[in-house]
C-alpha cells in the first residue's frame, strides 16, 4: 500500500470505527482474497472482540495487504451495500491522486533545494534517531532507509516475507511432571502471531510440545531453504529454570517435563547447522523463567502507581534449578563464549530469577514487546526496542523483574514496515 493510501485510512479511521459494519464483511474479504481465514479469525478476536476493535485491527492490518488494498476493500464495501462508506473513501482517495500536495505528512515541512540554502543539518536523514511520534516522519524515513543505505551499518530486511517465525507455546504440562498450566499464555502467543504478521514474517504456532517435540520442529526450521529470506525468529513460551551452561543460560521446559537447554535451541541455527541463515539475523525470544529468586528491587524516588498492576492475578513461569553435571550456572563467565554472529536472543527476565505472567493480560514481557513493536518498530532498531521493553518492564509491579539480551548482531536491525 502506497503512502497515500496509508494516510488516507489513518485519517478516516475514526469515520470507519464508527460506521463500519463489519459483520457482513467476512465472506467478501475472504472471497476477494483480500484476508487468509487465519488473518480473518485475528481480525475477530482483536481486543474485546467488540466491533470498534475489529474494525481497528482490520484498518491497520489492511496497510500489509499490498498495493491494491484499498481499492478491493472499496469494492468489498459496495458488495455489501455500504455505498455511503465506498464512496466516500473512493472520492477521497480520487481527490489526494489528483492533489498529491494533499498527502504530505503533517509536521513535514518543505525542504528547498537550492544549495546555497541548505542547512547541514538538512543533510543528515541517512541517521537514525529516536522519535517521540510519527509525526517526526524524517526521523521514520532516515531509520526505514538506513537498511537500503547502508548495508554495512544494518541488515537488509527486503525479503517480503522477511523470513519464518516460529512460535513454540506450551501451556499444559503432564501430571508427571507437577507443572502447573500457564494461563495467560496464548494471549502472548496471539499478541505474538499478530505482530510478526505485521512486520512481514511467515508466522507457524506450535503448540503444547514435549521436549523432543521441541527440538524436532526447530530442526525442521533450520532445515529449511532460508536462500530467499532475511531473518529468521524463534519464540518460546514455556516454563523454565537455570541450567548448567557454556554459551547461554537456562533452559525450557517441554509438557513432558523434560528440558531443552536455550543454548542447544540457539545452536540448531548455527552456520554448521542451517548454511542458509549464513550472515542473516537469528533471533529468539524466550519467556520463561531464568530461575526461581524473587526480585523485591529497591526503592526508588518516583514508582509509578499504575505499574503495580493492581488488581492482576500475576504467576511466575519458575521452576526448582535442577543441576546436571558439570559446572554450576555462572551468568558471568562470559570468557568462555564463542562468537556467533548474527544471533540475538531476548531473555524476559535476570539468568536466576522469575519472570511474571498475568493470567488475564498475559507475561509482562510480551504485553510490553507488543506494545513497544507497535509504537516504535516503524524508527528505531531492535537493540533499542528492548531498551524500552527493559525499561517498561522493570517498573511493573511489587516483585521485579528485568528482561536481558545476548546480542551478537554484526549491525543494526530494522525490522522492514
Amino acid at each position: 500500500m502506497d503512502e497515500a493510501d496509508r494516510q488516507l485510512l489513518r485519517r478516516c479511521r475514526v469515520r470507519l470505527v464508527r460506521e463500519l459494519q463489519v459483520a457482513s464483511l467476512w465472506d467478501v474479504l475472504l472471497s476477494r482474497q483480500l484476508f487468509t481465514p487465519a488473518m480473518i479469525e485475528d481480525i475477530q478476536h482483536a481486543g474485546s472482540g467488540s466491533r470498534s476493535d475489529q474494525v481497528r485491527q482490520l484498518v491497520i492490518d489492511l496497510e500489509t495487504r499490498g498495493s491494491q488494498a484499498l481499492p478491493l476493500f472499496i469494492s468489498c464495501l459496495e458488495d455489501t451495500d455500504q455505498d455511503v462508506l465506498a464512496s466516500f473513501l473512493r472520492m477521497s482517495r480520487q481527490e489526494e491522486k489528483q492533489n498529491p500536495e494533499a498527502v504530505r505528512p503533517l509536521n513535514l515541512r518543505p525542504v528547498q533545494l537550492w544549495p546555497a540554502k541548505l542547512r547541514p543539518e538538512v543533510l543528515r536523514p541517512e541517521v537514525p534517531r529516536p522519535v517521540d511520534n510519527c509525526s517526526d516522519v524524517l526521523g521514520c524515513v532516515g531509520a526505514q532507509e538506513i537498511s537500503k543505505q547502508n548495508p554495512d551499518l544494518a541488515y537488509a530486511l527486503n525479503a517480503d516475507p522477511c523470513g519464518h517465525c516460529l512460535i513454540i507455546n506450551n501451556v499444559n504440562f503432564c501430571l508427571e511432571s507437577r507443572l502447573t498450566a500457564r494461563t495467560g499464555s496464548n494471549i502472548d502467543c496471539e499478541k505474538l502471531q499478530r505482530r510478526f504478521r505485521l512486520l512481514h514474517f511467515t508466522v507457524e504456532v506450535k503448540c503444547d510440545l514435549m521436549a523432543k517435540q521441541m527440538v524436532q520442529a526447530l530442526v525442521e526450521l533450520a532445515r529449511r531453504d532460508h536462500s530467499g529470506l532475511d531473518c529468521c525468529v524463534v519464540v518460546v513460551l514455556s516454563h523454565g529454570c537455570q541450567a548448567s551452561h557454556r554459551q547461554f543460560p537456562g533452559a525450557v521446559y517441554g509438557t513432558d517435563g523434560c528440558l531443552v537447554s536455550i543454548e542447544k535451541i540457539v545452536n540448531i541455527f548455527n552456520g554448521a547447522s542451517c548454511p542458509s541463515l549464513g550472515g542473516k539475523p537469528k533471533l529468539f525470544f524466550i519467556q520463561a523463567c531464568g530461575g526461581e529468586q524473587k526480585d523485591h528491587g529497591f526503592e526508588v524516588a518516583c514508582a509509578s502507581p499504575e505499574d503495580r498492576t493492581s488488581g492482576s492475578d500475576p504467576e511466575s513461569d519458575a521452576v526448582l534449578f535442577q543441576e546436571g553435571p558439570g559446572p554450576f550456572d555462572q551468568p558471568d563467565a562470559v570468557s568462555s563464549l564463542p562468537t556467533p554472529s548474527d544471533i540475538f536472543v531476548s531473555y524476559s527476565t535476570f539468568p536466576g530469577f522469575v519472570s511474571w505472567r498475568d493470567t488475564r493480560r498475559g507475561s509482562w514481557y510480551v504485553e510490553t514487546l507488543d506494545g513497544v513493536f507497535e509504537q516504535w518498530a516503524h524508527s528505531e532498531d531492535l537493540q533499542t526496542l528492548l531498551l524500552r521493553v527493559a525499561n517498561a518492564v522493570s517498573q511493573k509491579g511489587i516483585y521485579k523483574q528485568i528482561p536481558g539480551c545476548f546480542n551478537f548482531l554484526r549491525k543494526k536491525l530494522f525490522f522492514k514496515m
